[in-house]
């Protein structure tokens, strides 16, 4: 190392000295996507060969996941082609993995652009413990509030440009790359879940965000989006129309991550959703549930769907059941008689509810006339066979009736209604069809 004053330094011995100091110097050319090292040791020796394609280069350095050597999803290598040139001099630090070693090495690595060639002087150091430690304690509070944020970038739709893009689940730091909106904006839409691309693709075309963002206001969009590992997750899109001197279209865009959120509401409203269409006692669908899925499923028979029975069940003398043995036995016979009713439904395409009481309602579908009063002869039977516990031997009357196509949801049900009372008329623990 050579040892001198300060003012007897040349041009030589700097050169000289950053020959021993450098860990890396690489040249590379953006325009041939090719790469030469001109030195490289410690760390550097594994993760670069003498020569190679520069975009490798640009994945080693920063598309892998933060902390992790696990490639991105291919989907998203396509945007590595923009991150190739710089404008003017760059510097930053960065995570790189060597092959087998899945801890990291922290480097610092600038930029020194060849004017007007496409070509780039790389120059890269292996961080010690002491200067990664200091990192970290000056990026932590930006990294909290960064963590929800998986994506931000500067736009502005008249220039058609991108800067400061910020993707967290890589690192950090802001890249200045050369994608233009307008390309950045038809590869991201790939992204996207295919039911809310269309929506994506309105929300952020350009005309659309100058008519309808002023400057401060936002508009935002939920959607499923993959991320870098290549799983839909769901996102919160956010447009940020930035304050400017003057009055061109400036935003500010992020793609924050509301995933756990969003299954977790998705969760409380699964919740809220059974409570509202189902019966507390039984589990079946109640009375609101049952009547829903009855008017659905007529309105499929008349748009050309597979034929509808219904049937509509009532426990006979149940009244007597809960006068002699008390309502909380007469819930359980309740219960006992829903799970007979599942049991007959199960592997069919059906819908069982309670409409209240003693009264119960199944729809059949894919089911002929023929095939339905078969089905509601043994569902009679095997309630008639049962033993409901201390309430003993029970049936019931069973009112049977096929969806016309002129039928509404009245007159369907006026008449397995008639039908199940011709059933209790005519001695009870009948099937009766309408």
């Amino acid at each position: 190392m050579i040892n001198k004053a300060i003012e007897d330094y040349t041009k030589e011995d700097l050169l000289s000295i950053l020959d021993e100091t450098v860990d890396a110097i690489v040249i590379v050319d953006s325009k041939l996507n090719t790469y030469r090292s001109i030195i490289r040791k410690g760390v550097f020796a594994e993760l670069l060969g003498e020569t190679g394609v520069y975009e490798d280069l640009i994945q080693k350095i920063w598309f892998h996941l933060d902390n992790s050597n696990e490639e991105i999803n291919d989907d998203y290598k396509a945007f590595i082609s923009y991150y190739r040139e710089f404008r003017g001099k760059y510097s930053r630090r960065a995570k790189v993995f060597v092959d087998g070693d899945d801890t990291p090495h922290h480097i610092q690595m600038n930029v020194y652009p060849i004017d007007g060639t496409g070509q780039y002087i790389f120059a890269m150091d292996e961080l010690n413990d002491g200067e990664n430690v200091e990192e970290h304690a000056t990026s932590s509070k930006v990294n909290t509030i960064q963590s929800t944020y998986l994506f931000s970038m500067y736009v502005d739709l008249i220039r058609d440009t991108t800067s400061s893009i910020s993707v967290t689940e890589i690192s950090e730091d802001t890249v200045n790359a050369t994608i233009k909106y307008s390309q950045w904006r038809l590869m991201t839409v790939n992204m996207i879940w295919p039911e809310d691309q269309q929506q994506f693709m309105t929300i952020t075309d350009p005309e659309y965000l100058k008519a309808n963002l002023s400057t401060g206001r936002t508009t935002s969009f939920d959607c499923k989006m993959k991320n870098l590992e290549g799983v839909f997750i769901w996102v919160k899109l956010v447009f940020i129309k930035a304050e400017t001197s003057d009055d061109e279209f400036r935003f500010v865009f992020m793609v924050q991550d509301i995933n756990e959120n969003v299954k977790e509401l998705m969760t409380t409203m699964k919740k809220y959703e059974s409570l509202a269409l189902k019966d507390p006692l039984t589990g079946l669908f109640n009375r609101g549930g049952i009547e829903t899925e009855i008017r659905n499923a007529i309105e499929l028979f008349k748009n050309g769907g597979s034929d509808v029975a219904l049937l509509m069940l009532d426990l006979d003398f149940f009244k007597q059941v809960n006068d002699t043995y008390g309502h909380s036995a007469g819930d359980t016979a309740l219960k006992d008689f829903a799970k007979i009713l599942e049991s007959a439904v199960e592997c069919k395409s059906a819908s069982v509810g309670r409409w209240g009481g003693e009264e119960f309602i199944i729809i059949l579908r894919n089911m002929s006339g023929n095939e339905a009063y078969k089905f509601a002869e043994e569902l009679r039977r095997r309630v008639e066979e049962t033993h409901f516990g201390e309430v003993g031997k029970l049936t019931c009357s069973i009112g049977l009736s096929r969806v016309e196509p002129e039928d509404t949801f009245d007159d369907v049900f006026k008449r397995i209604d008639r039908a199940m009372y011709s059933s209790k008329d005519s001695g009870r623990n009948k099937v009766t069809e309408e």
